[in-house]
């Protein structure tokens, strides 16, 4: 397929994101014309108080899982690596819950989006580890089972722990990721890390194209190896800590976008990294248009449907993946 020009892209995307937006403030169980937004009219309380915060967190959350994603597998040059799949979102959680377990999130709300980043920051530093700059697929994925699993341990024993039912109730509600009843306070909580982490992932889009001639290749271009290492590190776990410390989990976005935007931009996975932001916030703010207006008692959480649309699009890669390779 032959990539449009970039300037198309991206305008295509961004044409995309304002519809997206425009009818999230509409949509939901009140439909909210747009004609009464700025009228005395009470459903204009519903934009601006409730759709309005949702709409933009919605965006900058799905932006830092996509272009997380986007990031991780160009410098891993593994098309499965994901925040999600590979445990870096479920070490953010574990940081969080712990301050959710302990109590201290209630007297000092900064402290939950610090652990979730400290978190994930441990969980990318593991994955590194264990896995290796250029491990295969398979050492991959069995390095983020390993984080996956020992964060999943670690949130358990906080839930077996827990002091009361209410305890556990807050938890388990939090670790189904939503977007439900966020206010601007959860917005000013989340955009600091996210922000920093987007930009310091930006600026290893050169040394990303460099590194598909492999170390030695970028190295011969001047690219400083570990100056990258720590920028994506650091990156990832501004914007994922930061993002599951007011949604909760999110899987799947950053394993998703990328593949589907990557015949788009060619080979270079520098050019990825923009397109993947918009196209992770698309993502996610339809997805939870779908999940205010899925018709049930309670409100469907984000993750879930997310859930049902990675899991069947994870397996198709695999397979497509096992395919090529025998």
């Amino acid at each position: 397929m032959k990539a449009p020009p970039r300037m198309v892209l991206y305008g295509g995307l961004a044409l995309l994101l304002a519809l997206l937006a425009f009818a999230s403030l509409s949509a939901g169980r009140v439909w909210v014309p747009w004609d009464v937004w700025l009228a005395a009219d009470p459903r204009s309380a519903i934009v601006f108080e409730l759709r309005l915060p949702r709409t933009v967190l919605a965006l900058l959350v799905g932006g830092a899982l996509g272009l997380c994603g986007a990031a991780l597998q160009g410098y891993t040059r593994n098309p499965l690596a994901d925040p999600g799949v590979l445990g870096v979102s479920a070490m953010a959680a574990l940081g969080a819950v712990l301050t959710l377990y302990l109590g201290v999130a209630g007297e000092a709300p900064w402290m939950l989006p610090a652990a979730a980043m400290l978190g994930a920051a441990i969980g990318v530093a593991l994955l590194l580890f264990l896995a290796g700059a250029t491990s295969s697929v398979v050492t991959f994925i069995l390095a983020g089972v390993i984080v996956q699993t020992v964060a999943g341990a670690g949130v358990a024993l906080a839930l077996n722990l827990a002091p009361n039912p209410w305890a556990v109730n807050e938890i388990v509600n939090w670790l189904l990721g939503s977007l439900a009843d966020r206010s601007v306070e959860e917005l000013k909580l989340a955009w600091p890390g996210i922000v920093i982490g987007g930009v310091l992932l930006l600026t290893t889009s050169k040394a990303l194209d460099a590194l598909t001639l492999g170390e030695t290749g970028a190295r011969s271009l001047g690219v400083d190896l570990r100056l990258t290492r720590l920028a994506l590190a650091a990156g990832v776990a501004c914007a994922v800590g930061a993002s599951v410390a007011v949604t909760g989990v999110i899987g799947f976005v950053g394993l998703i976008v990328p593949h589907l935007l990557r015949p788009l931009v060619g080979a270079r996975p520098g050019a990825l990294l923009v397109p993947s932001a918009l196209g992770g916030a698309a993502l996610v703010l339809a997805a939870d248009m779908l999940v205010r207006v899925t018709p049930a008692a309670t409100e469907v959480k984000l993750s879930v449907a997310m859930a049902a649309l990675g899991g069947p699009f994870f397996l198709v890669l695999l397979i497509a993946m096992r395919r090529r390779m025998a």
